[in-house]
């Protein structure tokens, strides 16, 4: 005996109703207990749809299905990773690589010319710091906006614009701030200050531009089903 329409749809309002918000984990729970459930009725066609539903939801143990929802949110989480390590090191490839470097000399020998480096340096570490904090908002509302026209969220896609597994490094800049001062009375300081303004910018092009522009396609590549209900 296979479930029908409308016992779909209750799976669906099941999952909701235990803490599964996001539209791809509820597909993949559904489908799940929907198996378990026709896998019962085999063996007990007696069995009711609501009793065989509580059969197996009691088989998720007490936390339910939050197991199922963090393993998938790491997983994910280091598919994007991946995803921002990937174009992230094409920059030091050939062509890019002629760019790259050439970004770094020449900020390197601005700074090496400039009295006042520590302060140049606060600047444009503050700036890249707050365009990221900006661009967090503005995707949120995008993400926000694009979940009240379809009713569905989708955890790769909320991954993609909220970049929540980069935040953290806004505290590497502000530590190197502290010790700006030191670090940029030697050559090989600047040096290295150069190397990381280029590479804060790179990864900011890569989260804040790169990535979200070819959303769509990482999207329908995570979920084959992402086209026909986004």
């Amino acid at each position: 005996m296979k479930l029908n329409k409308e016992q779909i749809d209750r799976l669906y309002e099941f999952t909701r109703q235990h803490y599964v918000e996001y539209y791809d984990l509820q597909t993949e729970l559904v489908d799940h207990l929907a198996n378990s459930i026709e896998s019962q009725w085999q063996e007990n066609p007696k069995l009711t749809f609501e009793d065989a539903l509580q059969i197996e939801f009691k088989k998720f143990g007490i936390f339910g299905f939050s197991d199922v929802v963090e393993k998938r949110q790491i997983a994910l989480n280091k598919k994007y990773n991946k995803i921002v390590w990937k174009h992230f090191k094409s920059f030091f490839t050939l062509p890019k690589i002629i760019g790259t470097i050439g970004a770094i000399g020449l900020i390197n020998l601005l700074l090496s010319k400039l009295f006042f480096k520590s302060d140049i340096v606060l600047i444009l570490f503050g700036l890249i710091v707050i365009s990221f904090c900006f661009s967090i908002v503005y995707f949120s509302r995008k993400n926000k906006k694009d979940y009240n026209l379809s009713g569905k969220k989708w955890l790769f896609k909320e991954i993609i614009l909220g970049r929540s597994s980069l935040v953290g490094m806004v505290n590497l800049p502000i530590q190197i701030i502290i010790h700006s001062e030191k670090v940029l009375d030697t050559s090989f300081g600047v040096l290295a200050i150069s190397f990381l303004l280029v590479s804060m910018t790179l990864i900011e092009y890569v989260v804040l531009i790169e990535i979200p522009r070819r959303a769509e396609e990482y999207l329908k590549e995570t979920y084959p089903e992402y086209n026909f209900v986004a």
